[in-house]
């Protein structure tokens, strides 16, 4: 679903400006939706498996693109932003670049200033899929321990040897080498510095409890 046909929300209460926009996306190869005011694209189902990034009027009736800004940062939506504004000031821009928007284009813009940013927007949005992806498969594989292997990796990646972890665990330092062979099976690890990267990745430390 990564590699499908990414897709632009233009959120702005120009119809004018929002169909040149659609045009002018859809010769590039993208898809747009489009919106005329922040409640119509908050209401909108728009939930998709593909790289996204807004296209947002910072002035409009009713919530701005810098609330929509803060309430998708509130409600952890992680789509890229990038502001459009006639009227753009200082402060303007700063809190929008603060809020960790792509790009503060003023009208009239040229057209590719905001294909480069739109092309910026979704290489952010398809890494952060593609991160998020890697972890949920991590965590997958995590869930296929069985506890005492999860208490040896854990172990195993804070630095702990083979017979300490052994003394530790109560068992003999040859059943530690069984399991630790399991799980390097299992979490698909080729060596214990790559197991160790996937134990920052899932949050592991020793003493933390692992639940199923």
């Amino acid at each position: 679903m990564l590699d499908a046909t990414p897709n632009v929300l233009i959120i702005d209460d120009d119809a004018e400006f929002r169909d040149s926009v659609g045009r002018l996306l859809r010769t590039v190869g993208l898809k747009t939706q489009q919106f005329s005011c922040v409640s119509d694209f908050l209401s909108a189902d728009h939930i998709s498996d593909v790289p996204t990034c807004l296209l947002v009027d910072v002035r409009m009736p009713g919530r701005s693109g810098l609330d929509l800004q803060s309430e998708l940062a509130a409600a952890h939506r992680n789509l890229p932003i990038i502001f459009i504004t006639a009227h753009g000031d200082i402060p303007m821009t700063v809190r929008a670049m603060k809020g960790g928007a792509i790009e503060f284009l003023t009208k009239p813009f040229r057209d590719q200033d905001l294909l480069d940013a739109i092309a910026a927007g979704l290489a952010r949005d398809r890494a952060r899929r593609e991160s998020e992806k890697a972890l949920e498969e991590l965590k997958r594989r995590f869930e296929t321990l069985s506890p005492r292997e999860r208490e040896i990796m854990i172990q195993a990646t804070a630095g702990r040897l083979n017979k300490q972890i052994a003394n530790d665990v109560g068992i003999a330092e040859s059943t530690v080498k069984v399991h630790r062979t399991n799980l390097m099976r299992k979490m698909k690890a080729r060596s214990l510095p790559e197991l160790s990267r996937m134990a920052d990745a899932l949050g592991l430390a020793p003493g933390k409890p692992q639940h199923s």
